[in-house]
């Protein structure tokens, strides 16, 4: 246990949160800015003495429930979160019991604000849960339905298989990260009913699915031969929502290519 990391750490969390932010009065004036250790204490349901044994690098290994308490209390993300419970040296709980296929406001937002560039926001499941319009033109009109899922269209349906590069290297990362996504939200039944329809219909995914693939998103170059505007030569890149286990992918092409021009075409017509 790291007792005066985690004191540090408990300090400048409270320190940046207001009582508005929790809920609280203000109560007049405060000499110091954030929480009052009694309104954390309060929060977590833990007594003052011993909220301000651990701030003071004194107290004793709090348990996972009391890391819990405290991490809502001070409103952790899940980064910081899991950052307390490794400060404390106390195996952080399961995550979630489902797989998040909500997408926050400010990521479904900025996918509109992006010119000439493709962007969808896929779950751990890879359900395709957000998309904007230059996404849906170049991967195609069922994206609007909602209903796309990224592994399933790989495995199960060749016909959009052969439109686009790279199909035997997707196929190892979409393994690695529903087997990630399988072992982090075992209790999902969206999830299990994916990945039973999935080894039932694909050798090749139940062969991929022995091999354990470790997935790691990043940047990739792929071909995408359109229906229309032919073959264009595009850039793939990830970023990851880790809060929600997430992943928005960006669909760009070369300034100054061909298929950049397309792309900036493909996407004032969508607009």
């Amino acid at each position: 246990m790291a007792r005066a990391e985690l004191a540090r750490f408990l300090r400048s969390r409270r320190a940046g949160l207001r009582p508005h932010d929790v809920g609280l009065s203000a109560g007049g004036l405060r000499r110091t800015p954030g929480l009052r250790r009694e309104e954390v204490a309060e929060l977590a349901h833990v007594s003052v003495d011993y909220y301000t044994r651990l701030e003071q690098a004194r107290g004793p290994r709090p348990s996972a429930r009391v890391l819990d308490a405290l991490a809502g209390a001070l409103r952790l993300t899940p980064a910081e979160r899991s950052h307390l419970f490794g400060l404390a040296g106390t195996p952080a709980p399961p995550p979630g019991p489902g797989v998040v296929r909500r997408v926050r406001p400010h990521v479904a937002g900025m996918l509109e604000r992006l010119p000439a560039t493709g962007a969808i926001v896929t779950d751990a499941a890879y359900d395709v849960i957000a998309w904007n319009p230059l996404a849906r033109t170049l991967l195609g009109g069922d994206l609007a339905q909602g209903t796309v899922n990224l592994a399933r269209r790989r495995f199960l349906c060749p016909e959009h298989r052969e439109t686009i590069s790279g199909a035997e290297e997707f196929g190892r990362i979409a393994v690695g990260r529903l087997r990630r996504a399988a072992d982090r939200y075992p209790h999902d039944a969206r999830l299990a009913a994916l990945l039973a329809e999935l080894h039932a219909g694909s050798g090749e995914f139940r062969r991929l699915w022995e091999t354990r693939p470790v997935h790691a998103p990043g940047h990739r170059t792929k071909t995408l031969d359109h229906p229309t505007a032919g073959t264009l030569r595009l850039n793939c890149d990830v970023l990851l929502v880790p809060e929600d286990d997430q992943e928005v992918v960006l669909i760009t092409a070369d300034p100054g290519t061909p298929s950049a021009r397309t792309l900036e075409e493909l996407a004032a017509r969508a607009a």
